[in-house]
């Protein structure tokens, strides 16, 4: 028997808002047992004192501590990612286990996660934490049935930052004493650790973190929170050993306005449906944006780098969101900002998880 997805995208009040979560226990529709990993849009900064991320986390702990025992609840990755800018919606996405009711057949959407053991505060933002994460990729991978790299859509990360307690607690040995820029050499030690782990690239110094951005993954989608220690992973991507009518495409952005990229996933979901008309088949959207290193997009000067009000990745997800809404026609999106060796400079990979047309192969 195969293995069955099912992905649930649930709106929220506010942080502490699990509601949503709770009414599809009560009725039944989710069995707790069955939850592989909750993501969430935050509406907090994203910055370093972002404290939604850790009051969702402490919310869902609450929620699920009656129908999980300590070591499950511990293991279940809760990846929550601050900052709902512009127009965005703040969210849940639940992803959940069931049994399939047919042999392995047509590739799925499957999926599976893996906690790495906690960082010491002088290996974040480094090779050490690449290290780390590619094991748990690869582990994640064989926990999912997914045997190719090719088969794998998306990375998702929460990786930890460092605080100033934690750069003491190193000696001062860390990758970097400011606790902002910390979380981007994180973010950006993990996807290499998911490019390692994928073969997007065949080697990586701790120099090469934040500095070489031609090292990338085409898949991978971390934020970093100073609500953990260990680096929790989540690979979703196509295996024949999962049934039903959930599947997941990805693209790459080239820069902040590629379009083209989103309507590339949009067309695998919902082929000739156009603008706005994937809506339907549209489960969840997940998308990296960052402030390109240059300053400019397609040759115009843009100010993102130079606001000392508001941080780049906060501009970002606003700019980057609007778009994907546009195209979509919605606005509850898992757009995360910061995309250090997530795609090219001020791209970003973008995924969609959708359910297939009946009868559909695609």
């Amino acid at each position: 028997m195969t293995r069955r997805a099912a992905v649930f995208r649930l709106p929220m009040a506010g942080p502490d808002d699990v509601s949503a979560i709770a009414a599809l226990i009560v009725t039944g529709a989710l069995a707790p047992g069955a939850i592989r990993a909750i993501l969430g849009k935050t509406e907090g900064n994203g910055c370093v004192n972002d404290f939604t991320r850790g009051y969702a986390v402490q919310s869902l702990r609450a929620l699920l501590a009656p129908h999980l025992d300590a070591a499950a609840l511990a293991a279940l990755p809760m990846v929550m990612s601050g900052g709902t800018e512009g127009g965005l919606a703040p969210h849940w996405i639940v992803l959940a286990e069931e049994e399939g009711n047919g042999p392995p057949g047509v590739p799925a959407l499957a999926f599976a996660s893996a906690v790495t053991r906690p960082l010491h505060p002088a290996e974040i933002g480094r090779r050490a934490q690449a290290d780390l994460v590619r094991a748990a990729v690869l582990d994640a991978m064989d926990r999912a049935g997914i045997t190719a790299a090719e088969n794998v859509h998306y990375v998702q990360i929460k990786c930890p930052l460092l605080t100033a307690d934690r750069v003491a607690a190193a000696g001062g040995d860390v990758a970097t004493t400011s606790t902002l820029k910390s979380m981007g050499l994180s973010r950006g030690a993990s996807a290499l650790g998911v490019a390692l782990a994928l073969g997007e690239i065949e080697g990586l110094v701790d120099g090469d973190v934040g500095q070489d951005l031609s090292l990338w993954s085409a898949v991978a989608s971390c934020s970093a929170g100073i609500e953990l220690l260990a680096c929790e992973v989540v690979v979703m991507g196509l295996s024949p050993l999962w049934s039903g009518p959930l599947r997941i495409a990805h693209d790459v952005m080239q820069d902040a306005i590629d379009a083209p990229a989103i309507a590339r996933a949009l067309e695998r979901a919902a082929p000739g449906t156009g603008l706005q008309g994937a809506r339907g088949a549209v489960i969840a959207a997940l998308a990296k944006a960052e402030a390109s290193a240059s300053g400019r997009i397609r040759g115009a000067r843009h100010t993102m780098l130079d606001d000392s009000d508001i941080s780049s990745s906060r501009h970002a997800r606003g700019f980057v969101g609007g778009m994907m809404a546009g195209l979509i026609g919605h606005t509850e999106l898992f757009v995360s900002g910061g995309a250090e060796h997530q795609g090219p400079d001020g791209g970003g990979p973008v995924a969609i998880i959708y359910a297939a047309a009946k009868g559909s192969e695609a």
